[in-house]
């Protein structure tokens, strides 16, 4: 097996040592190398090539980990020397759209494109950070990782775009949680009442995630005009503790656009499931824009 990793970066690096540790055949990139990625090569007596050309010719497969930004000019430059057959794993950040316009260009060369999304901390797990594959062989890269002790989750049937689409909606919702949950406790410490908290949210606790954030927009839907003006309560609530809210504006207009919805196009239905209620969001956002 020859693995060529290009961006030499904490992420090259990682994915680097741990193939050379296995015995793979490694072919190293980095068009501006830090003294790590140089030390890296000299101690393994490879070359530190500054750019994509010739020498891919026998490489099976490539790992892409360079910036999001770059991450297209890197399928560009690299298919064209690859044999067809390659497989070519793009771990950077770069946006679904981004992904699957690589993934076409690969296509067009006869090189498989896998999108592969960090679902965690390179420098806490290293090789064992958690990763998401999406594309036509995500199973032999999910091999080629695992081999070397990576944990690799394929998407079934899912598309380049949709690993990386998945990471940036759970951001959503965590980075959502958190600073949330900062606004929450902070609130509940300074009244002496964050133990007693805990208790009073026991009953989310035990529901299934899953049941929880499907009711919330099936109620959504029907309750949001009712729903802000609680919002606004809160909201004054933590002004009036000196401790004023960045997240509940938001929330609040949330609720508002779906309110302000609601009396232009009622959405018919009693109870809606959760299907009716995002059909309904999305026709009605999208007419108001």
């Amino acid at each position: 097996m020859h693995v060529a990793i290009i961006g030499m970066g904490e992420v090259g690096r990682c994915y680097a040592k741990a193939l050379h540790a296995i015995g793979i055949t490694l072919s190293l990139c980095e068009a501006h190398p830090s003294l790590a990625a140089s030390e890296l090569a000299s101690q393994w007596g490879l070359p530190l090539n500054s750019k994509p050309d010739i020498w891919l010719k026998n490489v099976q497969w490539v790992i892409s980990c360079v910036t999001g930004t770059q991450a297209l000019n890197v399928v560009e430059q690299v298919t064209p020397f690859l044999s067809v057959g390659a497989g070519l794993a793009d771990l950077t950040t770069a946006n679904p759209a981004t992904k699957r316009k690589a993934a076409t260009t690969a296509k067009t060369h006869g090189i498989s494109y896998v999108d592969v999304a960090i679902m965690g901390a390179i420098s806490l797990n290293w090789e064992k950070t958690p990763l998401l594959a999406a594309g036509t062989k995500s199973d032999e890269f999910k091999a080629l990782l695992e081999s070397v002790g990576g944990r690799v989750q394929v998407i079934d049937g899912a598309n380049p775009g949709d690993a990386i689409s998945l990471k940036i909606l759970r951001s959503i919702f965590t980075k959502g949680m958190e600073a949330l949950a900062v606004e929450l406790l902070m609130s509940a410490e300074k009244q002496g009442v964050r133990e007693e908290l805990y208790r009073q949210l026991k009953d989310i606790d035990e529901t299934p995630l899953r049941n929880f954030i499907d009711m919330l927009v099936r109620t959504h839907v029907i309750h949001a005009k009712r729903r802000a003006h609680e919002v606004h309560d809160a909201k004054q609530e933590l002004d009036a503790q000196q401790l004023p809210s960045l997240v509940l504006p938001g929330v609040e207009q949330r609720f508002n656009a779906t309110a302000a919805m609601l009396e232009k196009n009622g959405i018919g239905v009693e109870t809606p499931n959760v299907e009716q209620a995002l059909s309904w969001l999305l026709a009605n956002t999208t007419a108001a824009q």
